[in-house]
């Protein structure tokens, strides 16, 4: 994982990210063990302090635990599920950006092959939902 500099997305966001697609990928499994903060922060060459906003992050979302003494874990994705909340972020991040597309006139064609890729690249089936 690295943080884009040049990116718009704040780097907390990136890291976010960063960790949900290297689950999504196989890299991180249930019961890994992730950097601490400070280890993170030294590895991406950013602030302790956006790490742990991107870890608190995550907790939030349900994809990691800390365990006080022993570290931050990943959690195993099919023990929980989303909140309605989150379906709803999901949903409006979704809407976004084939509002965008469309008003660029990306062909809904091109948009569902973009789909579709996505998916693909992490593993074919999410969930068994595609």
């Amino acid at each position: 994982m690295q943080i884009n500099k040049q990116s718009n997305k704040p780097y907390y966001e990136q890291i976010v990210f960063g960790i949900k697609e290297d689950i999504l990928k196989g890299i991180l499994i249930p019961g890994d063990k992730i950097p601490s903060v400070r280890d993170m922060a030294a590895l991406l060459l950013t602030n302790p302090n956006t790490v742990s906003k991107a870890y608190k992050e995550l907790e939030a979302q349900d994809v990691i635990l800390t365990v006080r003494g022993r570290g931050t874990f990943v959690k195993d994705s099919a023990t929980s599920s989303p909140s309605s909340k989150q379906m709803d972020k999901i949903k409006t991040k979704l809407q976004e950006a084939v509002v965008e597309a469309l008003y660029f006139e990306v062909p809904l064609e091109e948009i569902q092959s973009w789909v579709k890729q996505t998916i693909q690249e992490f593993g074919g089936e999410i969930n068994g939902n595609y």
